[in-house]
């Protein structure tokens, strides 16, 4: 298992599309990835699952294409200060 805490913080779009590559082969490759990331583009690319929590408990789990489909409803109930 491979524990990614918010691998894109910081970089340039060019590197996070180079980590987005890296981690879609590990995954075809076999390896589980627990990735926590604030950057959901990111996370919709390489996850098969997207969870958010909220003060340490889950409250939303999706695949990527419901999570896309529901993007302004998570959006407005759970990302939002």
């Amino acid at each position: 298992m491979l524990l990614l805490d918010e691998p894109s913080q910081g970089l340039a779009p060019l590197v996070v599309r180079e980590l987005s590559r890296i981690i879609r082969l590990l995954r075809e490759a076999g390896v589980t990835i627990l990735l926590i990331e604030q950057n959901m583009k990111l996370a919709e690319v390489v996850a098969d699952e997207l969870h958010i929590m909220v003060k340490g408990r889950v409250v939303y789990s999706a695949d990527p294409q419901r999570f896309h489909a529901e993007a302004e409803l998570v959006r407005t109930r759970y990302l939002t200060v």
